[in-house]
């Protein structure tokens, strides 16, 4: 493996010694402390490749690093490192994007194999995201009145825009939007009529997410759908699938004919996200 620039931060001197000791030996550019505050307080936290910090007992320490790494949007993998007393710092850890986490005492095949997968991992997930911003898909469809087939559909959209990275489909409800989506043009659009079309495009990239349904129904009256502002409406039969679009899409807007929905889904506020657009921000600097 390439040689990199890794800071360890540990409070333990013995440990800390031996950590430092075994990445040097692997030729790696090793930077040890046992300062944690002085070592969030660094200038150049974006120039190393990898940190490891240990957790201590109490729940707050040995996640300063992360949390200063959120605080300036910088993809520097963290690998924490505890022992069976701090599970609970595990976990916290975890939850605010740790890449991995080392057991005290370490193991020296462990270890090796730890910040080895976890390099070449923020080499992949970097590259990937500078990536992102440049990426357009367009899918289509045109498909008969088959809700078994509209199933088939939505899962093959749901999984692009999984692998797009941007829009988590399981924290948005997309899935119960493109859904009641498909579902309305296939059984009241086209009512149920296999001889009639559905024609779906999805245009998919790191700013949003926008499809497009499409039946050969006769279309409605876009001002008879209620208010989908009013949480009230939700509970009525009638026109509730429209009103569940509404709330979970960002931009909902059919044709005057009535028989052409546009939904767009943006990207939530993440680290993910974040990271895309400062990228896209550093490249534009680079070309001006």
């Amino acid at each position: 493996m390439d040689r990199r620039r890794i800071l360890i931060v540990d409070d333990n001197d013995e440990l800390r010694t031996a950590l430092e000791q075994v990445l040097r030996d692997l030729g790696h550019d090793v930077v040890a402390t046992n300062d944690r505050e002085a070592a969030v307080e660094r200038a150049d936290l974006d120039e190393f490749d990898l940190i490891i910090s240990d957790l201590t007992d109490d729940a707050e320490s040995g996640v300063e690093i992360l949390s200063e790494l959120q605080r300036q949007r910088l993809a520097v993998p963290v690998v924490v490192s505890s022992d069976e007393a701090q599970k609970p710092g595990i976990v916290k850890a975890f939850k605010m994007g740790a890449a991995n986490f080392l057991r005290a005492p370490y193991n020296n095949d462990e270890l090796r194999a730890i910040v080895e997968k976890t390099l070449s991992y923020k080499l992949r997930f970097v590259e990937d995201l500078k990536v992102l911003p440049y990426v357009r898909e367009k899918i289509d469809f045109e498909l008969p009145s088959d809700v078994t087939l509209m199933n088939g559909v939505l899962q093959y959209l749901i999984e692009r825009v999984s692998r797009l990275g941007v829009i988590k489909p399981e924290r948005s409800n997309l899935y119960v939007a493109l859904d009641e989506a498909f579902v309305n043009a296939v059984k009241h659009g086209n009512k149920n009529d296999p001889s009639k079309l559905v024609r779906i495009t999805a245009e998919l990239s790191a700013k949003e997410c926008r499809f497009t349904v499409e039946d050969e129904g006769e279309g409605f009256n876009i001002s008879e759908i209620p208010d989908p502002c009013d949480p009230e409406n939700l509970f009525k039969s009638s026109g509730r699938g429209v009103l569940l679009i509404y709330n979970i899409m960002d931009e909902v807007k059919y044709n005057e004919r009535g028989n052409q929905l546009t939904m767009v889904k943006r990207p939530e506020d993440s680290f993910e996200n974040d990271l895309i657009e400062s990228l896209t921000t550093d490249d534009n600097r680079a070309h001006n």
